[in-house]
């Protein structure tokens, strides 16, 4: 089974929608808050090579992008490829 992390904030309409396409094809994934979270967001900006913008989206430990890129990925059959292997 995939590992999916989701680095989020409260308040991003984005990070709702991914999350919710996760929900309704029943993938497990952990959320990171970064909201009032400096740490965190720190994190978040290294691992995802400078980017700050929410959600950034991990699947096995490898940056997928964002809201957009998983419902491309999923529109495009390759989202299930992932979780997959």
């Amino acid at each position: 089974m995939a590992t999916i992390e989701v680095y989020s904030t409260r308040v991003c309409p984005y990070c709702v929608r991914a999350k919710d396409l996760l929900k309704r094809k029943g993938i497990a994934f952990t959320e990171i808050d970064v909201s009032d979270d400096d740490e965190a967001r720190m994190a978040l900006v290294k691992r995802a090579d400078g980017r700050r913008t929410v959600p950034q989206i991990f699947i096995n430990g490898v940056g997928i992008g964002g809201c957009d890129d998983l419902h491309a990925l999923d529109r495009e059959g390759k989202l299930d490829e992932m979780l997959a292997s």
